[in-house]
């Protein structure tokens, strides 16, 4: 019986092991925000017909067996577990009820999840803020899967409001960037070759270094707390069009990526600047996650659950350091330097092998000591830095859920060592920009400001 039931458990894959560690715990929270007021009795059939059918990971909890190996084992689901509907005092103001979800969000994103159950929420608040009539919360363990797969579950249960029966439609990955010589020798690329060598050598050392030995200073943005990943957080939100981003990409001929993280340095430096005149010479990185999976559009659940799926289930992921650089008084009107020199970073960083030699490092060290290790240094290089951004990209139609039409959707990552974490989210004509923050250390709005202010004076020194 005992080796029946070993065989019924399925291996944890090595990422999810180290991002479920006695070090490491993140969680996704992906809000959707309704249009019309929500009806919570369709949660259960949805949940039920759509969501727990997706992947048996949904219905699953994490068990340790005699060996210490860390397994999936399928449970029987109680859905009523698993769906949170909060009640607040009826008949008050939406600025009332703004406050009430932001503080019940902080809330929700804090609580570790139950582990003897499947490792995912969902919550409905039913009251209407300033941006929707309702909003629903879907909180998933990072171990479930990446951005990437959990998105695209997500969106397995949404449909087009225009037309349910079509597939979504994603924007296209091509890029404005600078344009290069159509034609070159063998002589012409053997300079960008030993470039790409020597960028190589210097950001996997420098990411080495990053996440052992230097940490960045402590500053405005950064409190140094020891477990501030378990403290509360507040999270705010801020859109801009992507007509405008656009047009800054195509005056620039950078790509959106230098564009969005352009506008976050510089208004994260803002920020700082406005909170300590001082701390614009203070050492700061962000850390930029990378999917390593070349994306065109998410790939139906079923595709990727596939054996030798071309872009399976799970996480794939791997990190680039992008310092900021220092502002000083002169620069602060010439917000386009920002831009460039995000462009300069990354287009270094990315010609170089460093992010798939550091995947290659995490599985190295998984495993030679295992997954705590693996985890324990992940964390490192979280708390050794200032901040983590991480996007992905929505759909360009509206969506729905359940026939409820989603207004808006945005999502964070909660369990982070980092008084900051930026994430960014693209839906329709808009992108979505949130910033969780350490609760009584920073200031969401004036934070959320500074970004606002960056964005609208690179867009008009752009088109100047």
């Amino acid at each position: 019986m005992e080796f029946e039931k070993e065989e019924a458990l399925e291996p944890m894959s090595p990422s999810a092991q180290y991002l479920k560690s006695s070090v490491l715990s993140l969680t996704i929270i992906v809000v959707l925000e309704i249009e019309t007021p929500f009806d919570d009795s369709v949660a259960i059939p949805m949940l039920k017909d759509v969501f727990l059918p997706i992947n048996h990971r949904f219905s699953s909890i994490i068990v340790t067996n005699k060996t210490g190996a860390k397994k999936w084992k399928r449970v029987e689901v109680n859905l009523k577990d698993h769906i949170n509907v909060p009640v607040f005092p009826s008949g008050m103001s939406t600025d009332y009820y703004d406050e009430c979800f932001n503080e019940y969000l902080s809330k929700v994103a804090m609580d570790p999840l139950p582990s003897n159950r499947p490792l995912w929420d969902v919550h409905i608040v039913k009251y209407p803020t300033k941006l929707a009539a309702a909003n629903v919360i879907f909180k998933l363990h990072h171990s479930l899967g990446d951005g990437y797969s959990l998105m695209g579950a997500l969106l397995s249960c949404l449909k087009r409001l225009d037309n349910p029966s079509i597939p979504l439609t994603f924007p296209s990955r091509q890029s404005s960037s600078r344009p290069k010589l159509k034609s070159q020798g063998y002589f012409n690329r053997v300079p960008e070759f030993f470039s790409g060598m020597f960028n190589t050598a210097y950001n996997f050392g420098t990411n080495i270094l990053k996440s052992s030995l230097i940490e960045d200073d402590k500053s405005p943005i950064r409190s140094e707390h020891d477990g501030v990943e378990h403290g509360p957080f507040l999270i705010t939100t801020t859109a801009f069009s992507i007509e405008q981003i656009k047009k800054i990409k195509n005056k620039l001929q950078v790509t959106i990526n230098d564009v969005i993280t352009g506008v976050i340095i510089y208004g994260t430096r803002l920020y700082m600047q406005r909170a300590n005149e001082d701390s614009s010479e203070e050492n700061c990185t962000a850390l930029v996650l990378l999917n390593t999976r070349a994306i065109g559009g998410y790939k139906s659940v079923s595709e990727m659950i596939k054996p030798n799926a071309e872009m399976p289930w799970g996480n794939r992921f791997t990190f680039l350091h992008v310092p900021f650089p220092k502002l000083t008084d002169s620069e602060l009107d010439k917000p386009l330097i920002f831009v460039d020199k995000a462009h300069q970073m990354i287009k270094r960083q990315r010609n170089s092998a460093s992010v798939y030699l550091i995947g290659q490092l995490l599985e190295t060290i998984r495993k030679i000591r295992g997954p705590e290790a693996t985890g324990k240094y992940v964390y490192g290089t979280l708390k050794n830095s200032s901040l983590t951004i991480s996007n992905m990209t929505g759909p360009v139609e509206k969506m729905a859920l359940a026939n409820h039409p989603i207004k808006g959707l945005y999502f964070s990552i909660v369990g982070v060592p980092q008084s900051v974490v930026v994430t960014i989210l693209s839906y329709v004509e808009n992108l979505r920009i949130i910033i969780s923050v350490e609760k009584g250390f920073i200031d969401p709005n004036k934070f959320k400001s500074c970004i606002e202010n960056a964005f609208e004076a690179i867009y008009k020194a752009a088109l100047e």
